[in-house]
């Protein structure tokens, strides 16, 4: 990718990118707390926080994830943040997931479950995940013949990116917006940035992770692009084979599909193929 590009996307980037949210947030203790604390409406004492913490899975072959931004405070409780910008990545399940791997790793052999911590799961979501204008969604366990709280320490929080309200959570997804570090309000988050976009040495940083990122991508679309090409060869030999069949042996659509095989949703897209051209 050419110099000049990588420059621009820089320029484009804001907190609701996790490329840069992550960096501006490793080891930042005030800009976490300061974050926190307006989320979770109360002062928080973070002794650790790490930008891009992979967690793996115990089973052979299975997902690992890693966490946007984990912070640790000083009881313990373990704290994942996230920045989404698209529906797919903010699947509710994925909170489901990402908290079962954050208690995954809280006890130690022997450990009563009782000393497990609490653990927050937070996204902080660029559009309105449940679309009912609310700056923050709290997701807690309910005990439903009572409705009372099923207080097991499992908390998970959708923030709403698109939230404008004049508060403190408005002001801080405003922030979250900007891609000046100039126009910031909160000055621990305009450092931050201001370091890696206009600096040399941040700056550098973050060209080469956006770099990074868009030769992944290629692979990816690349991979994709192939095993799209191959599937649509191999309909297309299909296609010919059964027009073949329906040419010299008189067979039927769905006698000549039958005779070779074929079902499912290559079944469908030849009879639709056949059916455009006839």
């Amino acid at each position: 990718m050419a110099k000049e590009n990588v420059n621009e996307l820089v320029d484009k980037l804001t907190l609701f990118d996790d490329d840069l949210m992550s960096r501006v947030f490793d080891n930042n203790i005030e800009a976490t707390e300061l974050m926190l604390r307006i989320i979770l409406g109360r002062n928080i004492n973070v002794i650790s926080v790490i930008g891009q913490d992979e967690i793996k899975s115990h089973e052979v072959g299975g997902r690992n994830i890693t966490l946007d931004v984990h912070a640790i405070d000083v009881n313990g409780d373990e704290i994942d943040i996230e920045v989404q910008g698209n529906s797919a990545g903010a699947h509710i399940r994925r909170a489901r997931y990402h908290s079962s791997m954050v208690d995954s790793k809280m006890l130690d052999e022997g450990q009563e479950f009782r000393q497990l911590k609490d653990s927050y799961i937070i996204f902080i979501y660029k559009h309105d995940k449940f679309r009912k204008g609310l700056p923050v969604y709290h997701i807690d366990r309910y005990i439903r013949e009572t409705e009372e709280l099923f207080d097991d320490g499992s908390h998970i929080i959708y923030v709403n990116g698109n939230y404008k309200g004049n508060d403190e959570i408005g002001q801080l997804m405003n922030d979250f917006r900007q891609t000046d570090s100039d126009k910031i309000h909160y000055a621990a988050l305009a450092k931050g940035v201001k370091h890696f976009k206009d600096t040399e040495k941040g700056r550098e940083q973050m060209c080469e992770a956006v770099e990074k990122y868009a030769k992944e991508y290629a692979k990816e679309y690349a991979k994709e692009y192939a095993k799209e090409y191959a599937k649509e060869y191999a309909v297309k030999e299909k296609m010919i084979s059964v027009k073949n069949l329906m040419e010299n042996m008189k067979l039927t659509v769905d006698q000549a599909l039958n005779a070779l095989g074929i079902q499912g949703d290559e079944r469908k897209t030849i009879i639709n193929q056949l059916q455009n051209r006839n």
